[in-house]
């Protein structure tokens, strides 16, 4: 919505989304006290929310970890956003009839919650912190290797924890009371990492790597962002493309399409490097088609 340089939308309407509303100016809350959408005390309110799901879903001990999954909200939203986006085409594919598609960060990201959120909907108990914890399967998190290195495993059930167990040189371990069943993993998960990690610490991550794939059990080192593209390119997937000489290459788009691939990216535009043909577009008539490469 266009509305002069600092005057406030008509009563009623929340500003341009992104925007918080002119200074001096905070429209009443909701019925129930929820903040408007595009007010500072909307703002507030879901930034708080993402720290507050960091700190108490994220790794205790880990306060930089904490902070990175607050920020992955913002990721997560844009997500949900091009998800309606797509919805709302294929609705006006079929009917003629456009919508507006609404998105928010605290929506996001409990539904990012997952097993978390359907836990507490189940049980009326609230999760605690969690770290990279399967909150109810086990093992599946990371577990320290020699010198503390990291490998995480997903041993998603009774059979799979078998190979493990052997290639740990500890077949016992399937069999043992507390650990033969998953309930039993996650009731007893602070003994089980207490054993799974000392068998672990007589080598590295990638050395467990090798054994337990070799073995179909789901693992891999905690990479790097540089071991993470590395690993991606050597299983072809060209995890960096090129957008031009002298620009900083992007990372490929995720989506794979056998019929229409993903048109190659430009790099990001400069200040203003295609205002020119946006203003005159915007001032053209309606149907004249965008600027190409904007």
């Amino acid at each position: 919505m266009d509305t002069p340089s600092g005057q406030a939308p008509p009563s009623g309407q929340a500003p341009p989304s992104g925007e918080a509303p002119p200074s001096g100016e905070e429209p009443a809350p909701r019925e129930g006290g929820a903040p408007r959408r595009g007010t500072a005390a909307y703002f507030d309110a879901a930034n708080r929310l993402k720290r507050g799901l960091a700190l108490d879903l994220g790794d205790p001990d880990d306060a930089a970890a904490a902070r990175e999954l607050a920020h992955r909200a913002d990721v997560l939203t844009a997500k949900d956003a091009a998800t309606g986006i797509l919805a709302a085409l294929r609705h006006r594919d079929r009917t003629g009839q456009g919508q507006l598609v609404e998105v928010n960060l605290l929506s996001s990201l409990l539904g990012s919650l997952v097993n978390q959120a359907s836990g507490h909907l189940a049980t009326g108990r609230d999760p605690g912190p969690m770290g990279n914890r399967h909150p109810s399967i086990a093992p599946y998190e990371t577990l320290a290797c020699r010198d503390g290195q990291l490998l995480a495993v997903a041993v998603g059930n009774d059979r799979q924890f078998r190979e493990p167990a052997r290639a740990l040189g500890a077949p016992e371990l399937a069999e043992d009371d507390r650990f033969a069943r998953n309930e039993d993993r996650v009731q007893n998960r602070t003994d089980l990492i207490k054993v799974l990690e000392s068998r672990l610490a007589s080598d590295t991550p990638r050395g467990w790597t090798e054994r337990l794939t070799a073995v179909s059990v789901p693992c891999g080192p905690v990479n790097t962002v540089s071991e993470a593209l590395e690993l991606a390119q050597r299983l072809g997937l060209d995890p960096v493309t090129p957008v031009g000489g002298g620009r900083i290459p992007q990372v490929t788009s995720p989506l794979r399409l056998s019929g229409t691939p993903v048109a190659q990216p430009f790099a990001p535009p400069r200040l203003d490097e295609h205002g020119t043909a946006l203003r005159t577009w915007l001032s053209g008539p309606a149907d004249h088609p965008l600027p190409p490469h904007v």
